[in-house]
């Protein structure tokens, strides 16, 4: 008769038991990026917006809800906002950012525009979701999901529902903007290829690395999405200055996009919807009085400045900026402009926040124990 296996000590790791957890991980790994990709591909033959990024977001997000154990890789959407960040800023030119310069005041005023939406989004969100006024501010505020939740927190705030609000208006925009703008938007005739980059594989790869360490740069800041803007930054200098001028290969940019689709996907979970379901339903629609909001402001901004209804468009949509870079790059559009305005929104609404915070409190302080 064989010898029972021996079991690991007191103390001791189970090698086997570790073993098998980290190859269920990996099989998952592979077969929600394959997934994700065929989604992409499928996405792409039936010509649906940005198909490589809505096709995994779409097909991975229900499978999630459903209970299907999907797997996100860990630092995979960092790494694809990190491709966008370089492929937008190697096509900063000074004399880009000498228009941006000049559409300051347009971008100032935009964001007070965004910031007066939220403000009414808000108003409208507490009696539907049935919250708290603090909770209701922070989950329709156009900041990050993340710096949102924690600054609710510190003001007694929900983070659940904050958290949810933020990942539906997300979603919501990444899902229903791109259909907006290739359906009733004009496409511009902003040439993504320049004829003079570089297409040398050791430059992008220095290229990346100082994306890479640009976004690490950022980190530690207050500021919100600092993968994307971290990276762009020191992109968009040495493009600007004629330092680096490197092509990102198009397979790069699907790869970011499937990265972050897979990521986005997996904001849908079910327990939230569950416990919170009148707070789901109330974030959806004010995740689309948003967006129509923007639309509106769109028109504005166009007639105000002169610049292209899709453009003007993609810079007011609420949040979701690599989404609507990517965009702005499939519609031909101006995506640096589009990238400069929201860069000014996340400024502004980062510094700000709690300014307006008070002003809210001063609005609802019948609903607040003292007044501001």
């Amino acid at each position: 008769m064989a010898a029972p296996p021996e079991l690991p000590g007191p103390g001791e790791p189970d090698t086997a038991n570790a073993g098998r957890a980290w190859h269920r991980t990996g099989l998952r790994l592979v077969g929600t990026y394959s997934l994700a990709a065929a989604a992409g591909y499928a996405a792409s033959l039936i010509h649906i917006p940005l198909p490589w990024m809505l096709g995994p977001l779409f097909v991975c997000g229900v499978l999630n809800v459903s209970g299907v154990p999907l797997q996100a890789g860990w630092h995979l959407r960092e790494i694809g906002q990190v491709i966008v960040g370089l492929a937008i800023g190697m096509r900063f030119t000074p004399h880009l950012l000498l228009v941006s310069l000049e559409l300051l005041p347009a971008m100032l005023a935009a964001t007070l525009y965004i910031i007066l939406a939220t403000f009414i989004g808000a108003l409208i969100m507490r009696p539907l979701a049935r919250i708290d006024a603090t909770t209701a501010f922070f989950a329709t505020a156009a900041g990050g999901m993340a710096d949102m939740a924690v600054v609710a927190a510190a003001r007694g705030g929900d983070t659940n529902a904050v958290s949810i609000v933020h990942a539906l208006r997300v979603t919501t925009v990444v899902s229903i903007v791109p259909f907006m703008v290739f359906a009733f938007g004009e496409a511009g005739n902003v040439n993504t290829v320049d004829p003079t980059a570089s297409h040398d594989l050791l430059l992008l790869a220095l290229g990346l690395v100082i994306a890479y360490l640009g976004a690490q740069a950022l980190r530690p800041t207050v500021i919100p999405n600092p993968w994307l803007l971290g990276s762009l930054l020191p992109s968009a200098a040495l493009g600007a200055s004629g330092l680096l001028n490197v092509a990102v290969p198009g397979v790069l940019i699907i790869a970011a996009q499937v990265m972050i689709g897979v990521w986005l996907s997996m904001r849908f979970r079910r327990d939230l919807f569950v416990r919170l379901p009148r707070v789901a339903a109330a974030g959806l629609l004010i995740g689309v009085l948003l967006i129509l909001a923007a639309a509106l402001g769109a028109e504005a901004l166009s007639l105000a400045t002169g610049l292209p209804l899709t453009t003007s468009f993609l810079a007011l949509a609420p949040a979701a900026i690599t989404e609507m870079v990517l965009t702005a790059k499939a519609m031909h559009a101006d995506a640096e402009l589009v990238t400069a305005f929201h860069i000014v929104r996340i400024a502004v609404i980062s510094s700000t926040i709690l300014i307006v915070f008070r002003i809210y409190r001063f609005v609802l302080r019948s609903h607040y124990e003292s007044g501001v």
